[in-house]
């Protein structure tokens, strides 16, 4: 099970044990944490999709450490004018561990899947025989027949 859900202006997709690093949340390391801003659910097949919010579900997550990522220079610069700014950034992050898709969605999700499952075998064999019954019907070639004013230079050539 996965879900898609939205933090710090940015969308996450992410499953249970999955470990994510995001825009910097005000946490302490070792808290839990749930996101509630869930767009969109998924089982296999099986995907529920909200509009704009899957309604009654949440991904909760602990959070494991907080962070900066690497030094990025940040050069300006404009040749013969003279000008040249340089600069460097560290983006502050959160790292979170998933630990639960839950909700109403979640729940309602897992028996479509089964239910989706006993019905697949026989769609996938009606797929194959349609597949093979195309490959069978390919389109033939034709060879090019000789236009007639090739014919007739052929012909006198051989004549003279």
């Amino acid at each position: 099970m996965y879900a898609v859900f939205r933090s710090g202006g940015k969308q996450y997709r992410a499953a249970k044990g999955d470990v994510l690093r995001l825009e910097k949340i005000e946490a302490e390391e070792g808290s839990d944490i749930s996101f509630d801003e869930v767009l969109l659910i998924g089982d296999g097949a099986d995907v529920t999709v909200g509009s704009p919010l899957v309604d009654g579900s949440s991904v909760t997550g602990k959070v494991l450490r907080q962070g900066k990522t690497r030094k990025v220079n940040v050069v300006k610069f404009k040749r013969r004018q003279n000008y040249l700014r340089q600069g460097s950034h560290r983006q502050f992050f959160t790292e979170v561990e998933i630990t639960g898709i839950g909700g109403k969605a979640a729940k309602k999700a897992a028996p479509k899947a089964e239910a989706a499952s006993d019905e697949k075998p026989a769609t996938k064999k009606k797929a194959a025989k349609k597949a093979t019954a195309k490959k069978a019907t390919a389109k033939k070639t034709t060879a090019k027949k000789a236009t007639k004013k090739k014919v007739a230079k052929k012909t006198a050539k051989k004549d003279d």
